[in-house]
């Protein structure tokens, strides 16, 4: 999967295989072939898998939308 990520202080596009969010209105985890949605993100941290291992980033808040396997995400 695609994922793009929107941050103030940068935007990066890296590829992977499982995301976790901290969804709103509860956590979830999207890997291909998910059902497409958009969500709301609560304060919490946003873990991956790419090929150097888990990678982490902690928000405050953001949005995500998941389509095919291509994920956008705006945090802050």
């Amino acid at each position: 999967m695609t994922v793009t990520l929107y941050t103030p202080e940068s935007n990066r596009t890296f590829e992977t295989g499982k995301i976790f969010f901290p969804g709103s209105q509860a956590p979830f985890t999207v890997l291909p072939g998910h059902a497409p949605i958009i969500s709301t993100l609560s304060e919490g941290t946003i873990r991956w898998e790419s090929a150097a291992g888990e990678e982490t980033l902690a928000i405050r808040s953001g949005v995500v939308r998941v389509s095919g396997d291509k994920i956008e995400i705006c945090a802050e």
